[in-house]
């Protein structure tokens, strides 16, 4: 259906257009009048008679008239070449007109099928019949005429009046207020009945205010005319500058109908604050010069109502006078496409508690007392430390084993870099502000959602925003209303909120399905409620004002969260205008461009490929596209943020680019120093205070940073995990653990816990039961980190969900009269120049030494000594018992989850067993370096170096039968995946025959 291509630029860019020409100025009638109820005249009668007559005759006529005339013009059989070579005669002529006009015959039947079943049917704007423009017209208005005098009238296109318009203006699918509304489900048509109820009721409305106006205003200008605005067909929307150029014949009169409509209550109960942001279903008041067949004129007389109904009609009146005598500037008042969620009454009984990391989402109130200079943003930020501090892990998970399976000759330690000074806090504060809870459950949920609704075969809706409140509970805000959310989804405050409660979040399970929604970031909070923008879903450019530093440090905290968070699965993200590199947070994620014709040329290209590839898959957009079997990198979002403010050249064209980018999965962030970007559907201001203000929008918000010191310190740590970042590659001090014990029979420590397998702790008296858990946790933390442990890191590890700075100072005190004090008198629990918890070196773990004789044994006194590196090396294999903290409590150390250490481990044991098969093998000692590799096998199952030497070991034997039986335990443990070819490569050598006992075997 032809469309005028609009951008989301026009409401920004085009000028103000006078409200009329000059010789007849435009009214502006704000008082509703009532609906005329039209009777049908003689004259309805006679054009349905005489439209009857054409149809019969164009319909019935034209074949009789063909068949008695002319006959069949077509040859009987397959023409021969001879009847090619044919003279063409005048009867030849003849045939060939026949066979256009019976072509024209059957395509206007067609079309005046498809207008009989349309209009019969109540299925709104009928399809289109291809290459049939003028005679569907034609078809689409005769039976309109037939059809005018019965009850079905009302569902049709315009009627006669209109027959000499244009085509394009009488295909649009905009209809009378009380058509319905075409959808696949009962909700939809439920939506539509109730809104062209609601005009009914507005009708009403209007005739108490023009009884209370004496006849007065609206009359002298002429009837007063109502519009409806239609629900989305394809990728279309409506927009207020379509129906000012529909109906008003310039488009940029749509700021006239914003000002005659703008805070008025709609149907649904929201009001209009923005003229980009309007809803399907709402009703708008037009400038009494409006024409067209799509609206409905509202006269003087107005059918009788209820008193209910009067009620209503009261309430409008008001909400008109309002609008029209005191509305403000800005709207913000009124409600927008973004509002707070309303949270849930107290329940009456005492709700479950919630599960741990929760109360991070407002750490100010979950962690009383001082910050100990630790950065306040990061503490603020939940789902942005948990992000950086995931990917942190993983990247650092990495670095172990490229550190490791690259160290063939000289071995490289296994510990990575201390972070000191702002790294240091950086990394404490986002051990302290993280919410792994909440981000698990926010993809849980989303996921969940999107599973749900394709088992039901229903899009997923647009959303444009989520709301995490301070209960847990997750609001989704809709573009527009949706239907009935799936269960255990709830219908929120209104049509277009869906309410998950986190006691049904929390019984979600694993969803295979790809992520819905990965364009959600975090803009900051309002009234203990997280805000989440989905910036691939903003119809248009979000523009963000300030100063520059203000700016940058939103713009940041965006770009950190969109490249580590944990709700999407993939996705580009594109940096223009920053000035620190912050690739290193995400290389497979983040890309920076050096200037605007770079990112517009590349926009550009992706554009227009997001658009094929949208069209041959058939999808109105990447939604439709991104869960289903058509699942592709396509459909990943690309989110730009230009944190340059552009020129104006520079913006008209961002803004052109952006038009279409809501349906194709691309959103645009820009910074501006002012107002008014051309294309902005969304205007956002950051203040010098912190805050994030978006009045249009009714959001002020306290905005969630990320300060340039802090940024650097985030991407510092990042840095560090690579193997090969600050160090000389000798394999020399850069790998020495930061903590080593005196392994010498002088050197017993007065503390000894074992950790590697069950905790043990020899040294101390058993604490009081009730705190014993407790105190064996908080030291446990401390010997897992012996550079140093910040208070409010102690205190989030033990209480996730918060504690008061009285009892986090009570456990301190009993932990440090529980661990006492050395014979020197100094206590074994201290606090460093830096303010953090450190134990003294009297106080040593199993970890500890195990890292020492290792150390000792590769790079100690061992390396020039192989009598004391083979001792060594035994004595730290018979260290290990089993996995780190087997027997710990469930519940308890969950903050392991954001440790490495149960990489580090497997690592040093297999190296440690690895070290102790090359002295054996040295000697000759196959059986002892089998015994050794088997020890670490134990603890690191999946090393696949340890089964390398495994085989090598079981080869130096001799015995085949042995070997053999080692390949097929390979085997068997590879599973469906198969060896690596590694794996393979090394059996083809030492084993030729060893497909052929794989191929019996399976």
């Amino acid at each position: 259906m032809p469309r005028r291509r609009t951008t989301s630029s026009a409401s920004s860019t085009a000028p103000s257009a006078p409200s009329a020409p000059s010789s007849s100025p435009t009214p502006r009638n704000r008082t509703p009048q009532p609906v005329r109820v039209r009777r049908r005249s003689f004259g309805d009668f006679v054009k349905a008679f005489f439209a009857f007559v054409a149809l019969a005759g164009l319909v019935a006529g034209v074949p009789v008239a063909l068949a008695l005339t002319v006959g069949w013009p077509l040859p009987g059989g397959a023409p021969s070449l001879d009847w090619l070579q044919r003279e063409i005669t005048v009867e030849t002529f003849l045939h060939i007109l026949t066979v256009i006009v019976w072509l024209a015959w059957a395509q206007f039947t067609a079309c005046v099928l498809v207008e009989v079943k349309a209009a019969l049917s109540g299925a709104g704007v009928p399809g289109r019949v291809p290459g049939s423009g003028p005679s569907q017209l034609l078809a689409r208005q005769l039976v309109a005429a037939l059809l005018l005098v019965g009850a079905t009238a009302a569902s049709l296109t315009p009627g006669l009046s209109q027959l000499g318009q244009s085509l394009e203006g009488n295909q649009r699918p905009a209809v009378a207020a009380a058509q319905q509304t075409p959808g696949l489900f009962a909700q939809q048509q439920e939506q539509a009945a109730a809104t062209a109820g609601a005009l009914a009721e507005q009708a009403g409305q209007a005739e108490q205010a023009a009884a209370r106006a004496d006849g007065g205003g609206s009359a002298a200008h002429g009837d007063t005319k109502y519009y409806r605005i239609q629900p989305p067909e394809g990728r279309h929307h409506d927009s207020l500058w379509e129906v000012a150029e529909r109906h008003l014949g310039d488009g940029r009169r749509y700021k006239e109908i914003f000002e005659l409509n703008k805070d008025r209550v709609q149907p649904d109960g929201s009001r209009l604050s923005e003229a980009s942001l309007i809803r399907p279903g709402w009703i708008m008041e037009m400038p009494g010069d409006a024409r067209g067949g799509e609206l409905v004129e509202m006269p003087d007389e107005a059918p009788n109502v209820s008193e209910q109904v009067q009620q209503q009609i009261s309430d409008y009146a008001r909400s008109g006078d309002h609008a029209q005598g005191g509305g403000h500037a800005g709207g913000g008042s009124g409600d927008a496409r973004v509002s707070l969620p309303e949270q849930r009454p107290a329940p009456a009984t005492p709700a479950p508690a919630p599960s741990a990391g929760q109360d991070h989402a407002t750490p100010a109130a979950g962690q009383a007392g001082a910050s100990f200079g630790l950065p306040e943003a990061l503490l603020a930020a939940p789902l942005l430390a948990a992000g950086l501090l995931g990917a942190l892990g993983r990247r650092r998970r990495q670095a172990l084993w490229q550190s490791a399976l690259g160290a063939v000759g000289g071995r490289r330690g296994m510990e990575p870099p201390t972070p000191t000074g702002d790294a240091q806090d950086v990394q404490d504060a986002l051990l302290v502000g993280a919410d792994p809870d909440g981000v698990r459950l926010l993809d849980r949920s989303l996921r969940g959602l999107a599973a749900s609704l394709a088992a039901e075969s229903r899009a997923l809706p647009v959303v444009y925003a989520a709301w995490m409140s301070g209960d847990g509970d997750l609001h989704l805000q809709l573009a527009q209303p949706a239907g009935k959310p799936p269960a255990p989804w709830q219908l929120g405050q209104d049509q277009t909120f869906w309410m998950l409660t986190r006691a049904d979040a929390e019984r979600y399970e694993e969803a295979e399905t790809a992520a819905p929604y990965p364009g959600l970031v975090s803009l900051g909070t309002m009234d203990d409620s997280r805000l989440l923008l989905n910036l691939e879903a903003v119809p248009g450019i979000v523009s963000l004002s300030g100063t520059e530093a203000d700016r940058a440090a939103v713009f940041a905290s965006v770009a950190a969260e969109l490249a580590t968070n944990g709700w999407s699965d993939r996705m580009t993200i594109t940096l223009v205008g920053f000035g620190d590199d912050l690739t290193p947070l995400a290389p497979n994620r983040i890309r920076h461009l050096d200037g605007f014709e770079d990112l517009f040329e590349t926009m550009s290209a992706e554009t227009r490929q997001r658009r094929g590839a949208l069209g041959a898959a058939g999808h109105d957009s990447v939604l439709t596209g991104r869960t289903g079997p058509a699942q592709h990198t396509r459909w990943a979002p690309h989110l730009v943020l230009l944190a340059a403010q552009p020129s104006d050249e520079e913006a008209l064209r961002l803004a052109e680019l952006a038009a279409d980018a809501g349906r194709l999965g691309i959103g645009y962030l820009v910074g501006t120093g002012g107002t008014d970007l051309p294309g902005a559907a969304w205007e956002m201001e950051i203040t010098g205070q912190g805050r994030l203000l978006a009045p249009l929008l009714g959001l002020e918000l306290d905005a969630q940073l990320l300060p340039v010191a802090q940024q650097r310190a985030v991407v510092e740590l990042f840095s560090d995990t690579d193997p090969e970042h600050g160090s000389d590659g000798s394999g020399g001090s850069g790998n020495r653990p930061p903590f080593l014990v005196d392994v010498s029979e002088q050197g017993r420590p007065a503390v000894y816990a074992r950790l590697v397998g069950t905790y043990e702790i020899i040294g101390l008296d058993a604490p009081d039961g009730d705190r014993s858990a407790q105190l064996h946790e908080a030291l446990a933390l401390l010997l897992l980190h012996r550079e140093g442990v910040h208070p409010r890191v102690l205190s989030s590890a033990l209480w996730p969900r918060g504690v008061t700075e009285d009892v986090r100072d009570a456990l301190l005190d009993r932990l440090r009269t529980w661990l006492g004090t050395d014979p020197d008198g100094g206590a074994r629990l201290r606090t460093d120049a830096t303010g953090r918890l450190t134990l003294a070196r009297s106080v040593v773990s199993d970890l500890d030494v195990l890292r020492s004789l290792y150390y000792e044994a590769t790079q100690g006194r061992g390396a020039g000594s192989r009598q004391v590196r083979g001792r060594l090396l035994t004595d730290a294999l018979v260290l290990v018992r089993g996995p780190l903290l087997a027997d710990r409590p469930e519940g308890r150390y969950r903050w392991l989850t954001h440790e490495i250490i149960d990489a580090q481990l497997p690592l040093l044991v297999a190296d440690t067993g690895l070290a102790l098969c090359e002295f054996h093998l040295e000697r000759d000692r196959a059986e002892k370096a089998i015994e050794a590799l088997n020890a670490a096998l134990r603890t690191a199952p999946a090393d696949e170096r340890l089964w390398h030497e495994l085989l090598r070991a079981t080869h130096a034997t001799d015995d085949t039968d042995r070997l053999r039986a080692l390949a097929a335990d390979l085997i068997g443990r590879s599973g469906a995946r198969g060896l690596p070819p590694r794996t393979e490569a090394l059996l083809d050598e030492l084993l030729p025959t060893w497909r052929d006992g794989a191929a019996a075997a399976g």
